[in-house]
C-alpha cells in the first residue's frame, strides 16, 4: 500500500520524462527550479535511451532514485510505441517508490518552454503528413485540443497564429510562423508540474492521449490456424 506524502511544498524533488516525440527527455526538480536534465533525440531508440537517462540526471543531481518524491511524465500526444515507453517506465518507478504519478500533456510542455504570451499553436510530428496540435492563449493556457489532423485542413483555424514544434517546422505553408522549441523538454514538464502542484491544480492522471489507432493492426483477413 502507498503511504500518504507531505505537501508538495516540503522536501519535493520531481522526476519528469517524455517519450511523445523523438526526443528522450529526463529532468529533475526540486519545487524551485531544474536541477539536472538530459536529451536526446533519437525517434527509434527510446527504449534504450531513457534508463541510461535517468541514471545520468541522478548521478549529475547527486542523488538517488529513492530521494524521488513524485514521477512527471509527458502523456502525449504521441506515437504508440515511443509513448508507452515513458508511461510504463514512469508508472513502474511509482509504483517501486510508492509515490505519486501526475500526467501533463506533452504539447503543454512545448508551449509552457516556448514563453510566448499571445495566441499561437504547438504542432508536434504525427507521421501519415499529420500533426497532433493545440491552440494557446499564452504559454500556460490551452484553448482546443490536442486533436490530429492533415495541415491543410487546419490551416484557416491557425492562420496569422505563430506556431512551435517539430509538426509546424514540417509544414511551413501552414505555419509560416514556426520556430523552436522543436522538441519536447522534460525540464519544461517539470517546471510546469511544479507551479501547477505549488498553487494546488491538479494534474492529468498518466494515461496515454493516442488520439488515433497504433500503426501496427492485426489484417483484417487474418485466419486462426488451431492443431487438429
Amino acid at each position: 500500500m502507498r503511504r500518504a506524502w507531505a505537501p508538495y511544498a516540503v522536501c519535493v524533488l520531481l522526476l519528469a520524462l517524455d517519450t511523445a516525440t523523438p526526443a528522450v527527455t529526463v529532468a529533475l526538480h526540486d519545487g524551485t527550479s531544474v536541477v539536472a536534465s538530459s536529451s536526446q533525440v533519437d525517434a527509434r531508440r527510446h527504449g534504450e535511451l531513457l534508463l541510461p537517462a535517468v541514471d545520468r540526471v541522478l548521478a549529475e543531481a547527486d542523488t538517488r532514485l529513492d530521494a524521488v518524491t513524485g514521477i512527471v511524465v509527458g502523456v502525449g500526444p504521441g506515437p504508440y510505441t515511443g509513448l508507452r515507453v515513458g508511461l510504463m517506465t514512469a508508472d513502474t518507478f511509482g509504483l517501486a517508490l510508492g509515490v505519486p504519478v501526475h500526467g501533463v500533456c506533452t504539447l503543454d510542455g512545448l508551449a509552457y518552454a516556448s514563453d510566448l504570451e499571445v495566441p499561437f499553436v504547438v504542432a508536434t510530428d504525427a507521421r501519415r503528413k499529420e500533426v497532433y496540435w493545440a491552440r494557446y492563449d499564452d504559454a500556460r493556457t490551452r484553448v482546443t485540443g490536442p486533436a490530429v489532423d492533415r495541415p491543410a485542413e487546419i490551416a484557416e483555424q491557425v492562420a496569422g497564429l505563430p506556431a512551435v514544434g517539430a509538426g509546424a517546422l514540417l509544414y511551413p505553408d501552414t505555419f509560416p510562423q514556426a520556430h523552436e522549441p522543436e522538441h519536447v523538454s522534460a525540464a519544461a514538464l517539470a517546471s510546469l508540474a511544479a507551479e501547477k502542484l505549488a498553487a494546488g491544480e491538479e494534474l492529468a492522471p498518466p494515461r496515454p492521449l493516442y488520439l488515433r489507432r497504433p500503426d501496427a493492426q492485426v489484417p483484417k483477413n487474418y485466419k486462426v490456424v488451431t492443431p487438429k
